[in-house]
């Protein structure tokens, strides 16, 4: 990377930092009037993605009134400046405290399949799912989290500092396939913690389907590895009880991967998905161009 860019991601991040542990430092009631005030700026003044969102929605629910999808679309913005906010917050949240407030009440389940293999928990941008890290705290499994690079090479390296708290490796896409091999060889067991409803490229996908009724690429890299190591797959249904706290259910998919018939976890992945969507469609991430793809549907898939 050019030294020049590099610089400049420093001084962004200089500047950004500060005003970032601030915010991680407020007290609630105040932390919460803040992320009022961002919704302010976010939805009603700076308008971010506000098209992308209400098309999203358009297509999804094609049935919704004009009144139902703009209030949905009200109530996911303050849910999306809660959620990047409380993101934040991770930096001087204690453990105590974020285990009051992301409840895992059958972490059990975990802790039992845990002690014969290795683990995928899928998840989707549903609810706080960055608060799920929370599960490393309880189970005895090295624990990994996928996730996609930041542009800045400064919050990058924050987000993995602030992650290896919890006893967590974040690991890139490309590192996934190495570690997960790397484990199986030496016969550690892990459990990695995969957002699976991210939107392939196109060309790329290997498998479309229909996501709330409409045909997309699907990405299923997740299937393939637990299929190709036998790990058990278990789905994080993740519900926000009231502002600030959350609950994560445990739903096996798959106990051995390699028994499962093609693309079984990927469809039962994206069902639960859907279950949770429909039931409360405003703590789903509509700022993604999920449906992007849709008009691009192989021959094959139509």
């Amino acid at each position: 990377m050019p030294i020049l860019i590099l610089r400049m991601q420093l001084l962004v991040y200089i500047l950004a930092y500060p005003f970032l542990w601030l915010i991680s430092i407020l007290p609630y009631r105040l932390f919460y009037l803040f992320s009022d005030l961002v919704y302010i700026l976010v939805y009603r003044i700076i308008g971010y993605r506000k098209k992308v969102v209400y098309n999203n929605l358009t297509l999804v629910f094609p049935h919704k009134s004009e009144k139902e999808k703009k209030s949905i679309q009200r109530a996911f913005y303050k849910h999306m400046c809660d959620m990047f906010l409380e993101t934040i917050k991770t930096l001087n949240i204690g453990e105590e405290e974020l285990k009051k407030r992301y409840a895992l009440p059958n972490i059990d389940l975990l802790l039992e399949i845990e002690k014969k293999r290795s683990i995928l928990v899928m998840l989707p941008h549903y609810a706080n799912w960055e608060w799920c890290i929370i599960v490393n705290r309880y189970v005895k499994s090295k624990g990994y989290v996928v996730y996609q690079k930041i542009g800045n090479v400064y919050f990058d390296r924050l987000i993995k500092k602030i992650r290896a708290i919890w006893n967590t490796t974040p690991i890139s896409q490309q590192e996934t396939v190495i570690t997960m091999a790397r484990n199986h060889q030496n016969g550690i067991k892990a459990i990695y913690g995969i957002v699976s409803d991210q939107s392939p490229q196109a060309h790329l996908a290997q498998y479309w389907t229909k996501f709330m009724n409409i045909k997309v690429p699907i990405f299923n890299g997740p299937e393939l590895l637990a299929k190709k190591y036998g790990h058990a797959v278990v789905f994080a249904k993740i519900s926000k009880v009231k502002r600030g706290y959350y609950k994560t259910e445990f739903i096996p998919i798959a106990l051995e991967g390699s028994k499962t018939e093609e693309n079984e976890i990927t469809n039962q992945f994206l069902k639960l998905t859907e279950e949770e969507i429909i039931q409360n469609p405003e703590y789903y991430l509509w700022t993604h161009r999920r449906w992007k793809h849709s008009d691009k549907v192989p021959e094959k898939y139509l």
